[in-house]
């Protein structure tokens, strides 16, 4: 290969298609495992790995696997609406994926914050598709900056998890237009992405990866995409439709639509030519050539974790900055350290390090610091710390974990593999787990029809009766001594919820008595019915064994943490969701916060017995605040990544039409259209549906004040070059501080069917006290824009165009209005 690798991409390219043969051509069509592509050995061609995920490189283990930097979550970037640090993001997280051998990342998400009720939500930016592309598009060109590909997802309409292998998405052609294509058209013209993902939900009947419409006609000849497109895991539907629409590749490997022989059964029907099969192959083997595979970047390359202080500060200020103040009565933040000898540090959060949710955003963290970790370590020994835990929020049992050996004397589990049903003969593979769960899925050491003996001698230091719960996705039964405690005679009702750990479904009480070993054992078969909607869980097994103790489930937590707050001279309570509450594959039912109203309960008992309570609330999503008026101070902490500690220390109109009706719905109408987000709750300002929070909203610790706004250009400029709105900013309060200034444009004429304004550019700036800088806000004329179905061309009305300047997009934050005329209507072609 050393004698290509000085050639241009092209010559490279073209030299090895035509020493390739028909069949190795075919072999790149579908993934040569869980991450990586298919080598070819006698060409020198290597492998290709890739990895999540969106807010850190875990590797090639889904579970346990070599640590990683966790950073935060892309709705926590999108809060900083900072372009330059989200590219300094996108550069380490490049960095962060060599560690682990990959040179492609899965990730960003720019899918639309459809609904606050969106299980995944947490993991893409916005509601605004200007903000979601934007920033992507400045992470995209970190990322490849260090020849690392990413990869923005999922094409097209993945804005819930509900039924999402199956649902069909009703999406009118101007929503489509202008809410869900824009961010990944922003990303595309403007980053390059060397990767796309496609979705799995039908979009208008239609799975996107069969689709010419999106595919073909939008991406490839509209946008001039020339990039590699690939499924998301299972997510291809067809051989030959998938093929010529061009999806480039299947993921993971083995295949279920790209064999040899269903590929040449196609090629020998005539519906499918070689030709077809050469460009696929050629998009692979183009990303191995952007990422360096043929340079110096080789396959032997083991997976480490490197921890560098550099990441670690870059963590934490992007954490910080994603924070949102968003109620701070009477200024009690900042906190005066003098003044604050004993604080109450409670909730279910507090000890809880709430550095990602769940899903393929979930990693090994290199580290995680708590609010408590933080608290402790830097407010030293004059401050006192009271904790309480003040709210139990289980949504499963945490695995059981300590006091547990396995037969080799390690700490953990132990899992033997047999390829056979009744565990005869010698198991083919063992591995070792630290806790009391364990999954095929993914794991590419074990494969076939398998059960699965999974074992641990507990030894407790003292005698009670913990509570403990198990779950498994096939038939299974669990022993104590040989005694079974639990059966679980079919498969789990839902094995992607079990999956990610959201489901228990069996409960007990056990006595163990202290100094006593209990050997523990459960015998798991793979189910021979589906496992699910999505085929790559059929055969899989997994086993999930929870534990909690006596004493912490039997503790009146809530009396508790009301009486150190009672105490305390500030009460700071930390509550929010955990990866159980929030992750891919599933949506939440509703917008208060879990479980059954205990945090609610407690944030409203603190209140009442201190006037000095602090609400810190680490969450992807909005939710009800019934308690805000009796708390002077509330802040949205998002999932700030492995320094979230550190980071807080340091600082709809969907409503029964998103998800299902009922579980057997397979039918969702996108009925909202373009009014997604403010857009729809601008309709609602001066009546009591009015928001209390508005997009783009955040208090400071000091104060702005925005003069001498003026635009100059036109709408009607050639090649999309728009106004440019100036503005000056000087800093009036005591404190340094970052203003983030916003531009939103109102069309000539309200409508039913049009939106009253949308964001179409910001501008964030960091200024000292009294400093005064002047910010500059470039307006792409796309962005006025509608799409006009009848022509399939974006159309500019022509009359007069409003330009809010603001801090927000209520009509109360907006500091200046300017005006822009368009004199005739035009049409702009896609």
């Amino acid at each position: 290969m050393t004698q290509l690798t000085n050639q241009s991409s092209d010559v490279v390219i073209d030299t090895l298609l035509t020493q390739l043969t028909l069949k190795e051509k075919i072999s790149f069509l579908v993934g040569a495992n869980v991450w990586e592509t298919v080598p070819i050995e006698r060409l020198n061609i290597p492998s290709l790995r890739v990895t999540d995920g969106p807010n850190g490189a875990r590797g090639s283990q889904f579970f346990d696997g070599t640590t990683a930097a966790c950073f935060p979550a892309c709705v926590s970037i999108a809060a900083t609406f900072n372009g330059d640090l989200t590219k300094q993001i996108g550069i380490a997280l490049g960095q962060e994926s060599q560690t682990k051998g990959a040179y492609v990342l899965l990730g960003p998400t720019v899918c639309s914050h459809r609904s606050p009720l969106g299980g995944r939500n947490f993991e893409a930016f916005s509601e605004d598709p200007l903000l979601s592309g934007v920033l992507a598009a400045e992470y995209v060109k970190g990322l490849q900056s260090e020849r690392v590909s990413g990869t923005i997802k999922h094409f097209l309409g993945n804005e819930q998890d509900t039924r999402r292998f199956t649902v069909n998405e009703i999406i009118s052609e101007r929503a489509l237009r202008e809410i869900y294509l824009r961010p990944f058209e922003i990303v595309i013209k403007t980053a390059d992405p060397w990767c796309l993902m496609t979705s799995y939900p039908k979009i208008n009947g239609k799975h996107v990866d069969t689709s010419n419409e999106f595919l073909q006609k939008i991406l490839r000849e509209e946008w001039k995409y020339p990039g590699l497109v690939m499924s998301d895991w299972g997510a291809t539907t067809s051989t030959v439709e998938s093929l010529n629409a061009g999806l480039d590749l299947e993921m993971p490997g083995k295949t279920k639509w790209r064999s040899l022989e269903q590929v040449k059964q196609a090629l020998e029907a005539g519906t499918l030519t070689e030709s077809t099969i050469e460009d696929r192959a050629r998009a692979v083997l183009r990303l191995l050539k952007k990422t360096g595979k043929f340079d110096d970047r080789k396959d032997d390359i083991v997976e480490t974790a490197v921890d560098l202080p550099e990441h670690r500060k870059l963590i934490c200020h992007a954490g910080a900055e994603g924070i949102v103040l968003l109620k701070n009565a009477e200024n009690i933040l900042p906190l005066d350290k003098s003044k604050c000898k004993k604080i109450a540090l409670l909730g279910p959060l507090a000890k809880y390090p709430a550095a990602h949710a769940g899903g393929s955003a979930s990693l090994n963290c290199h580290y995680k610091v708590s609010p408590f970790d933080a608290f402790s370590s830097r407010l030293g020994e004059d401050t006192i710390i009271a904790y309480s835990k003040g709210a139990h929020i289980f949504r499963v049992h945490p695995d059981m974990e300590k006091e547990c050996k396995t037969s080799t004397g390690n700490n953990g589990f132990e899992a033997e593999y047999w390829k056979n049903s009744t565990f005869e003969g010698e198991p083919f593979h063992t591995a070792e787990f630290a806790r009391g769960s364990f999954t095929t899925l993914m794991d590419t050491a074990v494969e076939g029809k398998l059960s699965v003996r999974f074992t641990t001698t507990y030894t407790p230091t003292e005698t009670s009766s913990p509570y403990l719960s198990f779950s498994t996705m096939g038939p299974s039964k669990m022993y104590v001594n040989d005694v079974t405690l639990f059966e679980q005679a079919e498969a789990t009702k839902d094995s992607m919820a079990f999956l990610l750990g959201v489901q228990d479904e069996l409960h007990s009480q056990y006595l163990f008595e202290a100094g006593k070993s209990y050997k523990i054992r459960i015998d798991n078969v793979s189910s021979p019915e589906p496992n699910g909607e999505l085929y790559l869980l059929d055969g899989q097994i997994a086993a999930h064994l929870g534990f909690i103790p006596q004493v912490e489930m039997e503790l009146d937590v809530l009396s508790e943490a009301t009486e150190l707050a009672k105490e305390a001279d500030v009460a700071i309570v930390c509550v929010g969701n955990t990866a159980q509450w929030e992750t891919e594959g599933q949506d939440m039912d509703d917008m208060n916060l879990p479980a059954d109203g205990s945090q609610d309960r407690l944030i409203a008992a603190v209140a009442a017995v201190n006037p000095r309570t602090i609400v810190v609330n680490t969450i992807g999503v909005a939710v009800t605040t019934p308690w805000l008026d009796s708390v002077p101070a509330f802040l949205q902490a998002w999932y700030a990544g492995q320094e979230s500690g550190n980071a807080i220390f340091d600082h709809t109109a969907v409503y029964g039409n998103f998800g299902m009706d009922s579980y057997e719905s397979r039918q969702v109408e996108y009925v909202e259209g373009v009014f997604v987000g403010y857009r729809h709750f601008d309709r609602m300002w001066g009546t009591e549906k009015e928001v209390r929070w508005p997009f783009g909203f955040g208090l400071s610790y000091t104060s702005f004040e925005i003069s001498g706004a003026k635009v100059e250009g036109s709408l009607e400029a050639p090649g999309g070059h728009g106004p440019v709105i100036t503005a000056d900013i000087k800093n009036v309060g005591g404190f340094a501080g970052a203003e983030v200034v916003q531009a939103y444009i109102l069309p000539p004429k309200a409508s039913d069917d049009h939106v009253i304004k949308s964001l179409v550019g910001f501008a964030k700036m960091t200024l000292e006290p009294s400093e005064i800088g002047r910010i500059s806000i470039d307006v792409n004329v796309l962005q006025a824009a509608y799409w006009h179905v009848e022509s399939r061309k974006w159309k500019i009305k022509a009359g007069t165009y409003k330009l809010w300047v603001s801090t927000s997009s209520s009509p109360d934050d907006r500091k200046a209005e300017l005006e822009i005329v368009v004199e005739k209507a035009f049409f702009i072609d896609p």
